[in-house]
């Protein structure tokens, strides 16, 4: 689960478009606008896409003649949590800053400043 997803990140491009779905939530990207955003070719932004799928991380879905790209975000906060559940193991306080880091950055206050 987690090694299929990380590893579908660690190539430059497919990461670049999965931190711009994340971006782009909950409304998602056209392939071709996301394509442009990236500077990338559609049909190699395709591939990258394709494989970011299989991992789980995104979901594309047909509207009209376009394909709209979403990042999954229950399948990244899965991640995560493994990641911090498996790397902590089980003793809380080595995790409690990474914790603490994390939460400001997604607090609703936090938000709305920027």
């Amino acid at each position: 689960m987690a090694i299929m997803a990380l590893a579908a990140l660690a190539q430059p491009t497919r990461l670049d478009a999965f931190r711009a779905l994340i971006a782009s939530e909950p409304d998602g990207l056209a392939v071709g606008r996301l394509a442009d955003l990236l500077a990338v070719p559609q049909n190699t932004l395709s591939s990258h896409l394709n494989v970011l799928s299989h991992a789980g991380l995104v979901r594309g879905e047909r509207r009209s003649r376009s394909i709209i790209y979403r990042a999954d975000i229950e399948r990244l906060r899965d991640v995560t949590l493994y990641l911090i559940k498996d790397c902590c193991g089980g003793r809380p306080e080595l995790c409690r800053p990474l914790v603490a880091e994390l939460s400001p950055c997604c607090s609703k206050e936090d938000q709305r400043h920027d």
